[in-house]
């Protein structure tokens, strides 16, 4: 008796191995026929925006399907010709202005209640930043629900797209879509004249310390002029730069005032820091006309060295106002003295209206007389 259910033991063990095996295919045939039906559901939504069958009509009016699908619709009794007819040129031309429609073949009924039941996906194009657009705006752009999902789950994690190209290489976006939405793609660059440490750091290839020193030279020159002006920086290469230069743009900053600040706030300037040639500089303006107060005319004169005249040279700089020059000094001073002269008494005062003529360049010594 033992030796019996020592052998049915075996057998037991076979047959359950047996219906795990066949449950499992069981499993994996089910779910193939799950994604077969997916991907004919996809293809059948797809066909629809897309037709798949074109009918040539021959007449003004494109007829149903129905009425082109015989051989009849190429050679029929109204029009008089036959295959083997010939045909002139009057009525080849009247055959070849037909009307082209495009239209949906006719589909099998299941294809056709699939059509009628999925609502049908409107796809827009507008402008767009990938890195801040909704998921909604996403999927009016023709993304799926778990599409737009995905890439709203790329940038919470931190992920940022700062070229075009970046988001053609997100594995959501197929080439279709990306050569559709190319042209509407807006990434805005960032303004360095506006830009905080932190937004430095997001930079390709720009870290915690090259933020801050982005920062801080910006101080210096009162604000940036070009893009150029970054590989001044200590260590600021052109490779470095070359990673970026696509990214950045320079917005309105105060243009430099050379012709107008004294010379302590002069000597502040990355390009100029000697106190002697700051003060240089105030002379220059002071003793010449405004026609030569240029960057050239101070190289011309040794204040500036050509390095530093290259540098300044990058920079926007404030035109020179007419009241810094010599001539003008001495006609602010006419001013002064007209004004003293009309707060004396009524008889100066007339006097001096009566002497108009003397109010002319070297005038001021008559003025003196008269007062």
């Amino acid at each position: 008796m033992k030796e019996k259910k020592t052998e049915d033991h075996p057998v037991l063990f076979t047959s359950f191995r047996a219906g795990i095996i066949a449950l499992v295919f069981l499993v994996m045939g089910f779910q193939l026929a799950l994604f077969v039906y997916k991907a004919a559901e996809l293809r059948i939504l797809a066909n629809r925006d897309r037709p798949d069958t074109v009918y040539v009509c021959p007449g003004p009016a494109a007829p149903s399907p129905s009425a082109v699908s015989t051989p009849s619709s190429v050679s029929s009794p109204s029009s008089g010709l036959s295959s083997g007819s010939f045909v002139s040129s009057s009525e080849r031309t009247a055959a070849t202005s037909s009307v082209t429609t495009r239209r949906n073949a006719v589909h099998a009924p299941l294809a056709e209640r699939i059509r009628e039941e999925k609502p049908r996906r409107q796809v827009e194009s507008f402008r767009f930043n990938p890195n801040t657009v909704s998921v909604e705006d996403l999927q009016r752009l023709g993304f799926s629900p778990k599409q737009a999902a995905s890439i709203d789950n790329y940038r919470s994690k931190g992920g940022r797209f700062r070229r075009k190209e970046d988001f053609a290489k997100s594995y959501v976006v197929a080439d279709s879509v990306y050569r559709r939405l190319e042209a509407y793609i807006d990434i805005p660059l960032l303004d360095i004249n506006r830009a905080d440490s932190a937004a430095f750091d997001a930079l390709p290839g720009i870290g915690g310390y090259f933020a801050a020193k982005m920062v801080a030279y910006r101080r210096q020159l009162g604000g940036y002029s070009c893009k150029e002006q970054l590989m001044e920086i200590y260590h600021f290469d052109r490779e470095r730069f070359d990673g970026l230069k696509e990214l950045i743009c320079v917005g309105e900053a105060p243009a430099f005032r050379l012709w107008t600040l004294p010379a302590d706030s002069l000597r502040l300037h990355p390009h100029i820091r000697s106190w002697q040639t700051a003060r240089a500089i105030v002379l220059y303006r002071e003793n010449n006309a405004k026609e030569a107060l240029t960057l050239a005319g101070l190289r011309e004169a040794g204040i500036l060295s050509e390095e530093q005249a290259e540098g300044l040279g990058r920079c926007r700089i404030e035109p020179p106002r007419c009241s810094e020059t010599a001539g003008d000094v001495e006609a602010a001073f006419l001013r002064l003295e007209l004004h003293v002269a009309f707060a004396l008494s009524a008889q100066v005062a007339q006097h001096l209206c009566h002497h108009a003529p003397v109010l002319v360049p070297g005038g001021i010594v008559a003025l003196r007389q008269i007062v």
